[in-house]
């Protein structure tokens, strides 16, 4: 390329993470803090020299997981997208992952392209307490009744103003969204002989959400309420009157960041085609 070319043309490259939140003060950068953001952006700087913004599409708390967050960022460079993906995740912290990545339209923008998010919180409410996975759940001493949890979480279900389960103060507009799926289900290892304790049948109540969007800690509100259906605290109606009162005192507590993850984001296939764990390109 002659200097009369002038530079390369913009690039942008849509990727697919994946991270253990548990050292991180959430995706979004913040003065003084680690950040997921904020590793990934220092990884393309030391790769390509360019200061760039990546944009996410989940913003998710400190100490929360994901297996599939949808990030993008626009670049100079012309490192082919597959290129980008063995680079980065050889920059990268061992708890930060890019699981794809490849080439998008130069205006995708990963928030207004998630059509479904599915997040998945864990509780551990077996008799001894997890070692493995102690990073990942939220330890609950005293067995869960997880179909009285499912009675209360079908109430959910829907179209709603999910005021209860923000934490405030909030700058959200509207308190509508819909919860497209909610499950509550009890863990069956693959291992059914047993094995390592954190791996045995039945040691976890895993509360599975799906949704076209969330408020501020809305999942962990709604596992923090469920899990007192659970305990028998409160009966599965009182969900129900909790989301009608559309007052946050009403629900019950916000559960722990370390029992959440992020499990997957469906977006427009317009936007990023093909599936969700397709290959990088």
């Amino acid at each position: 390329m002659t200097l009369a070319d002038g530079p390369p043309p913009a690039r942008r490259i849509g990727l697919r993470l994946a991270y253990e939140g548990t050292c991180y003060s959430g995706w979004q950068t913040q003065p003084g803090r680690t950040t997921v953001q904020g590793v990934v952006t220092e990884a393309i700087r030391t790769i390509s020299g360019e200061e760039v913004l990546v944009r996410g599409a989940s913003r998710t708390d400190a100490g929360v997981h994901a297996l599939d967050q949808v990030a993008a960022f626009t670049t100079s460079s012309d490192l082919p997208a597959d290129a980008w993906v063995r680079a980065l995740n050889a920059r990268l912290p061992s708890d930060v992952t890019v699981v794809a990545g490849r080439a998008v339209a130069a205006d995708f923008d990963p928030v207004a392209a998630a059509v479904r998010k599915r997040y998945r919180y864990r509780i551990h409410d077996a008799p001894w307490r997890p070692v493995l996975q102690r990073h990942l759940v939220w330890r609950w001493r005293g067995r869960l009744d997880e179909p009285l949890m499912q009675a209360a979480a079908g109430q959910l279900v829907g179209e709603h103003d999910f005021t209860s389960f923000e934490s405030t103060p909030s700058t959200r507009l509207s308190k509508i969204r819909t919860i497209h799926a909610l499950t509550v289900r009890r863990t069956v290892a693959a291992d059914e002989r047993g094995g390592p304790a954190d791996d045995r049948p039945g040691a976890e109540v895993w509360i599975e959400v799906e949704g076209n969007g969330f408020l501020y800690n809305m999942v962990r509100i709604i596992a923090g309420t469920l899990a007192m259906v659970g305990a028998g605290r409160r009966q599965p109606e009182w969900v129900g009157a909790a989301l009608a009162a559309r007052s946050r005192p009403a629900a019950g507590p916000t559960a722990p960041p370390a029992g959440l993850t992020l499990v997957s984001i469906q977006l427009d296939t317009d936007a990023w085609p093909g599936s969700p764990n397709d290959s990088a390109r």
